[in-house]
């Protein structure tokens, strides 16, 4: 079965839906497989990362802005191209082993869905196989 949220946004942050995910995985009863979090948008993606401490969120924005600064030279008519580039640095989807009807997550490790070019109303979708 198929998962679908949707997420109203900011201009650009990274929201924590590892809760959303585990409720996902609850649902499906599956005890032992993969869950597969994928976001349909090219401005957009999904990462894991540290979610005890809110700086690590902080400063991935700013790492990613260095990274992927808004330039005069692109010609993408919506003014956009570096939030297309962070999503394809980030990547739309990621996979995570269910064991024991759990995601197996590192004890500091959540579920990200990034926002490069809100504000937006947006879904992710969950896929837990067996």
């Amino acid at each position: 079965m198929i998962y679908e949220f949707n997420l109203s946004t900011s201009r650009e942050n990274m929201y924590d839906v590892t809760d959303a995910v585990r409720g996902a995985v609850d649902k499906s009863g599956i005890e032992s497989g993969f869950c597969i979090i994928y976001c349909p948008h090219t401005t957009a993606g999904i990462t894991i990362n540290e979610n005890a401490d809110p700086d690590v969120v902080h400063d991935m924005l700013i790492g990613l802005d260095k990274a992927f600064p808004n330039r005069g030279e692109f010609l993408h008519g919506e003014g956009n191209s570096n939030a297309h580039l962070k999503s394809s640095c980030v990547g739309c989807s990621k996979t995570v082993i269910v064991e024991n009807k759990r995601l197996l997550l590192g004890v500091w490790q959540g579920i990200y869905f990034c926002e490069f070019d809100g504000p937006r109303n947006r879904k992710f979708y969950v896929k837990v196989v067996g």
